[in-house]
């Protein structure tokens, strides 16, 4: 009875994730439109009452009605990994504006093929290294189409790269499999371009990296993940394009709260 029992709780946990790109990208493009009209209530549309865990900009949890989201923003980039495996997406957007600049990672988290927890991070001018004109720029230069079948690698490598970069912040022993090229995009200053670029330099010691929560779409290669960032916990997003179990990519965001993490 007791296996009887195990079996249908583990089926029932199934069957809720479970989840297609499309319908994914059904909600994730209602998300969009209301960003760009600031209209929340499409959005609130599609929560799930029942299981709704929170909207958190920057780790704070918000009424949804006083974020981002009621905003009008003309957003002029957007791309989003989509996971099927848990029913989450991470969605990158870009804000290039002259005068009030965004860059803005977001991940919507599913149950009962509705939305039940949002999470941003929303960078503007004083967050760490931001600068809207290069990140505009250089994503512009990158690669993250459809990885063939047959070359993808599997969520477990996929993640597993991406937790030796982050461990290796507070483990300088750490094995980290670095690509070449590998270039990191930090706020809005980006790495080598060339065919030797590194992501091995510039990386802090004595940094923990917690909490944190992942996105993993197999189909690009890509890995999200929300953490806090350091002794002070700032709220942070790195994700990641892993090519055969090589980091090709970085994308970077951090809210400090002062300008630059008073750090430079």
């Amino acid at each position: 009875m007791i296996r009887f029992l195990l079996s249908v709780v583990a089926l029932a946990a199934t069957a809720s994730c479970h989840c297609t790109v499309a319908q994914l990208k059904d909600v994730v493009d209602v998300y969009l439109a209301g960003q760009v009209s600031g209209q929340s209530a499409q959005l609130n549309a599609r929560i799930d009452n029942g299981t709704w865990l929170g909207y958190y900009e920057n780790a704070k949890k918000l009424d949804i009605s006083t974020g981002i989201v009621n905003k009008p923003l003309p957003i002029t980039h957007n791309r989003t990994i989509y996971d099927t495996s848990i029913c989450a997406t991470y969605t990158e957007i870009v804000v290039n504006s002259t005068t009030d600049p965004y860059v803005i990672g977001t991940q919507l988290r599913f149950a009962n093929h509705k939305v039940n927890r949002v999470d941003s991070i929303v960078t503007k001018p004083g967050d760490w290294l931001f600068n809207i004109t290069g990140y505009a720029y250089w994503i512009t230069q990158e690669d993250w189409s459809t990885i063939p079948e047959e070359k993808r690698d599997t969520r477990t490598t996929i993640r597993k790269a991406a937790d030796a970069y982050l461990d290796l912040f507070n483990n300088p022993n750490t094995t980290v499999p670095w690509g070449t090229p590998c270039v990191r995009l930090e706020g809005g200053l980006y790495g080598d371009p060339g065919p030797n670029g590194t992501c091995a330099v510039g990386v802090p010691s004595g940094v923990p990296i917690t909490r944190r929560r992942y996105v993993i779409d197999e189909t690009v290669g890509a890995v999200e993940v929300l953490v806090d960032f350091g002794q002070s916990a700032w709220p942070d997003t790195h994700e990641f394009r892993i090519e055969g179990g090589k980091i090709r990519y970085v994308h970077t965001m951090t809210h400090c709260g002062t300008p630059n993490c008073g750090i430079l």
